[in-house]
């Protein structure tokens, strides 16, 4: 089992220099809280620290002050080189609690960033404080995914895109995909790059309406099938990232 991950907001003061000038570092806060009360971690136990943006530095447990302090060795601090091809994930809002399945599932896959999107097939629509709220979740999801998956670059959690920003990044990109069944090619077979930058987009439950389809295109994109199968929206960006991880070699 690998050691358990808590996350300190900067690490620009820390870099490459001892904390306190004998390397220690106190872990409070609500990182500490769950360290000290709920991980109930003791001395001698390894943890890692991240900014969630790559960088990092080991840790070894020292002790423990009341129920929400770690006091922690910290090593070096060390950064991870983002991985190539990136993997953007396009997600149409599902219905409820499923937005949260989805970005859970693609972070412990390994996805890069995720797009909320509002498609015109959504039931689902951001709208104000509503709106923020839920992307405040989904941003908290990816946190809480990336610590539990013991990734150290968390996935970026954009703002809710429309159509036609959509359109604008697919024609940025390197290879720009929708999944759609009727008539598309196997993700499969298609041509990958070894770098650069993959946008897949994953529509709603009702499908990407030919309108989307057609700005799509223009902008580059192609569409795309899984399987024989049919997903539901929350879990196909999932099961795309992972045959896109596994074919580009990120999970060799």
């Amino acid at each position: 089992m690998t050691a358990p991950v808590f996350v300190v907001e900067t690490f620009e003061t820390l870099q490459n220099t001892p904390v306190g000038g004998d390397g220690r570092y106190v872990l409070d806060g609500p990182e500490g809280r769950h360290a000290v009360s709920v991980k109930r971690l003791h001395a001698g136990e390894d943890v890692v620290l991240t900014d969630g943006a790559g960088r990092w530095a080991d840790c070894v447990v020292e002790d423990t002050e009341g129920k929400d302090r770690l006091i922690l060795r910290m090593g070096s601090v060390r950064e991870e080189a983002p991985q190539e091809p990136r993997i953007t994930v396009v997600q149409a809002l599902p219905k409820g609690d499923r937005g949260e399945l989805a970005v859970e599932t693609m972070t412990e896959t390994g996805v890069d960033a995720i797009v909320p999107w509002s498609a015109s097939r959504c039931i689902t629509q951001w709208k104000g404080e509503r709106g923020l709220k839920a992307l405040g979740k989904w941003r908290a999801t990816a946190r809480e995914a990336g610590k539990q998956s013991r990734r150290v670059r968390f996935p970026e959690v954009a703002d809710a895109m429309s159509t036609k920003q959509v359109a604008a990044l697919l024609a940025a990109a390197d290879l720009a995909a929708v999944l759609h069944e009727e008539g598309s090619e196997p993700l499969a077979t298609a041509e990958l790059p070894a770098a650069g930058h993959i946008v897949l987009v994953v529509g709603p439950e009702g499908g990407v309406s030919p309108d989307e389809l057609a700005a799509f295109a223009d902008a580059g994109a192609k569409p795309y099938r899984l399987g024989r199968s049919v997903l539901r929206t929350s879990t196909a960006g999932t099961a795309a990232a992972a045959l896109l991880l596994g074919r580009t070699g990120r999970w060799s």
